[in-house]
């Protein structure tokens, strides 16, 4: 893992050259390519040493960390464009992707709770710095306060591992003398506020409407990834209290219906599509606390389903605000007539986000299915309104953002460049190829 750390590290000094975006952008793309190769086959820790190492889950989301990033400095081309201090944006992209690998690939929990609440400070000042609107400020602090305040007993829990085991090694957790459910809460709240469960998830959609595109799309196709990560992770905890699991679930199940009720009456673009993440990431955290098998396979695979398809579609948002100057419903309606191919990727982007086949989110979807419904026969009556209502704000986000008569006051709208194009492929091409090897991203099945 050291020699990729230590390409991306050496990254950071080419964003200060002149006409370096590009280049960088190209070097990203082949440092994913080497990765690629990397693959543990004998789904165990590989690539190990100096405290970082790599397993399949670990593998799969550093690999959606680096595909994401260069697909965020492909969307980014604005900054470039408009000469807003592209060098010191190149120079945050970086910085994440580093904190972001370094996290996925920590064997250590201390390590982890590091780089974890390091990867905050990046995504932070792209908000801050490239967002769109003076609520930014407020959207940063929500932002920070949520996570940092969330994560303190998560700190206090990995002090009393260490005090047990003298090791806060992933692979001695099993061994850890619990002393109430105090303690399993310290450990696992960070992690559901991060993901974000219902009733903990309000920086989330202040955050996204704000954010840079960018930005949008790092928050939806890997922060968000973090707490489930982190859930994985913590795995041996959450069986030592298996009792305490349907506070969770009912509050995802319950919160996932009610998200996607309020997703139906949004008016802002990347506001229903921030508010469908909660939905979709609320399945995960039913999944995860179900503890059975085919929710921990289920649960990762729609997070790497979900990254690329929540991504994509912020890019579309971008896409559209780019021309218009709106991210409203009433300004952007009717699209078709203006932009007809990119109403192909909006079609094919909105299936995916409501899993249908052959998508990744069909393969997660199921599974999560499976898992619930195995766990308790009355989550089912909850499941049947999510997958319900996730059809149906889906449809109204393509219908009322591609269908109807455009709005007069549009005097120019060009159609799309090829970079828009290429960046749309990029999300949904991985998206439906991984369906043919389900068996590595399910893991074991």
């Amino acid at each position: 893992m050291l020699s990729f750390l230590m390409s991306l590290i050496f990254l950071i000094p080419l964003c200060f050259l002149c006409g370096g975006w590009w280049l960088i952008h190209s070097l990203f793309f082949v440092i994913s390519f080497f990765f690629f190769f990397a693959f543990p086959y004998f789904m165990g820790w590989s690539n190990l040493g100096c405290m970082f190492g790599c397993d399949c889950i670990s593998y799969g989301l550093i690999l959606l960390s680096l595909w994401i990033c260069v697909l965020m400095i492909m969307a980014s081309e604005s900054v470039l464009r408009s000469v807003y201090h592209p060098s010191l944006f190149m120079s945050f992209v970086v910085l994440l992707v580093v904190m972001l690998v370094c996290t996925f690939s920590s064997i250590n929990l201390f390590s982890f709770y590091i780089f974890f609440e390091s990867s905050l400070i990046p995504t932070v000042f792209i908000i801050l710095g490239w967002g769109y609107q003076p609520e930014r400020l407020q959207a940063g602090i929500y932002l920070l306060f949520y996570t940092l305040l969330a994560s303190l007993p998560l700190l206090v829990g990995i002090f009393y591992i260490y005090g047990s085991l003298l090791s806060t090694s992933f692979f001695m957790l099993g061994g850890v003398d619990f002393l109430s459910g105090f303690f399993y809460f310290c450990m696992i709240f960070a992690f559901l506020v991060s993901v974000p469960m219902f009733l903990v998830h309000l920086w989330l959609p202040k955050a996204h409407v704000e954010a840079p595109v960018s930005g949008s799309m790092v928050l939806a196709g890997v922060l968000l990834k973090l707490g489930g990560y982190g859930l994985l992770r913590v795995y041996p905890v959450l069986l030592k209290f298996f009792g305490l699991g349907f506070v969770w679930i009912s509050i995802s199940l319950v919160g996932g219906v009610l998200v996607s009720l309020i997703c139906m009456r949004q008016t802002d673009l990347k506001s229903l599509i921030a508010y469908s993440s909660v939905a979709h990431m609320g399945i995960v955290i039913g999944g995860i606390m179900t503890m059975n098998y085919w929710g921990f396979c289920g649960s990762f695979t729609l997070m790497i389903a979900h990254g690329l398809c929540s991504s994509g579609l912020f890019c579309l948002a971008n896409i559209t605000y780019e021309r218009l100057g709106s991210r409203s419903f009433l300004i952007g309606r009717g699209m078709l007539n203006l932009m007809p191919s990119m109403s192909f990727w909006w079609f094919m982007l909105s299936a995916c986000n409501m899993s249908a086949p052959p998508s990744l989110n069909l393969l997660g979807e199921i599974s999560l299915l499976n898992s619930l419904i195995s766990w308790s026969w009355i989550s089912m009556l909850f499941l049947v309104f999510l997958s319900f209502f996730s059809a149906a704000y889906t449809l109204y986000l393509f219908s009322y953002s591609q269908h109807g008569q455009y709005y007069s006051g549009i005097y120019s709208c060009s159609l799309g460049y090829s970079r828009e194009f290429l960046l749309l492929f990029l999300h949904w091409f991985p998206l439906n190829l991984f369906i043919m090897k389900g068996d590595y991203v399910m893991l074991w099945l």
